[in-house]
């Protein structure tokens, strides 16, 4: 039995195989903590005995990104949420990041974690989420199901926070392929105060083009979907030697981008966060594109990261 201090401070590791593809999902937050492919990492993880960096992987949920003030309105009632990023006087990135998730089936290839949300001050709406993760042939993929077992509507957003890397290219030498029309304006706290076409601007990646200098922790909108409604994002080697994509299906709209100016250390300017959401910054104060979740229904959405652009 090990002692106390020989547990991963993520928790339990689940690890799944298959077809050269491997991926270790952890208990603290039921979120992914590496994935690799013939050996090569294609997600910046992070060590078992490392407190999760920069959100590496987790799932956000019931909200993506910021909410101003942590204060917001629904219905008849103002809630006011701890402000978990209080230099910006904001709350971040949901309430389910740094919770124990539980083992509910594993195999060899794919693992289902589930977490129960309690009503609390802030949110007080009970929600059951589950998590399915699983590698085969085309990569690694995530089926998310989010469940009101209260009995009132409640407000709901989701995201997940991938950093995808290419071993030996700087980020600045990533070429991005990103398939959006817009993009969000922000002020100091990084919140959104309106909103842009990239056309003709130096944040178009709509054709495949380096990221360059851009520092980027911005949300883009519009997106241009594929036929079957989700969209992707790819980022390459510029001799096209190699590369990584993150698809979404239609249930997410927007994808913000995070290029890792603000980490410190060795995680700085490393990697790219590409996260698809499905509602932007600050959406349970402005409603844009908020899910409202009836009692007993049920939201389900995936994603997923192939090798390859």
């Amino acid at each position: 039995m090990e002692s106390p201090d020989q547990r991963p401070f993520s928790g339990a590791q689940w690890t799944i195989s298959a077809a050269g593809h491997e991926a270790v999902i952890v208990e603290v937050g039921g979120g992914l903590r590496t994935y690799r492919h013939d050996g090569v990492d294609l997600v910046d993880g992070y060590q078992t005995d490392e407190v999760c960096p920069g959100c590496t992987g987790q799932v956000l949920a019931p909200w993506p990104n910021r909410i101003r003030d942590g204060r917001y309105s629904f219905g008849e009632r103002t809630h006011q949420l701890p402000l978990t990023e209080p230099e910006r006087h904001v709350a971040i990135h949901g309430l389910v990041n740094w919770v124990p998730w539980r083992l509910l089936e594993q195999s060899e290839d794919a693992v289902t974690v589930g977490y129960d949300l309690p009503p609390q001050p802030g949110y007080p709406w009970p929600l059951r989420l589950v998590s399915r993760w699983s590698v085969g042939a085309d990569g690694l993929r995530a089926e998310h199901e989010v469940t009101n077992t209260g009995g009132e509507v409640a407000p709901f957003g989701f995201s997940v926070h991938p950093y995808l890397q290419l071993p030996g290219v700087a980020v600045d030498d990533l070429v991005m392929r990103l398939p959006a029309r817009t993009r969000l304006l922000v002020d100091g706290r990084l919140l959104p105060v309106g909103a842009t076409p990239v056309a003709g601007t130096e944040y178009d990646w709509t054709s495949p083009r380096r990221i360059g200098a851009a520092e980027l922790d911005l949300c883009f909108g519009q997106v241009i979907r594929d036929a079957d409604g989700g969209s992707s994002v790819s980022l390459s080697a510029p001799d096209g030697s190699a590369g990584v994509s993150i698809w979404a299906d239609a249930e997410f709209g927007w994808w913000q981008v995070f290029t890792g100016d603000a980490l410190t250390g060795e995680r700085h300017r490393r990697s790219v966060a590409i996260e698809p959401m499905t509602c932007p910054p600050d959406a349970f104060r402005s409603g844009k594109d908020v899910l409202t979740l009836k009692p007993g229904t049920t939201w389900r959405g995936a994603w997923g990261i192939r090798p390859g652009a």
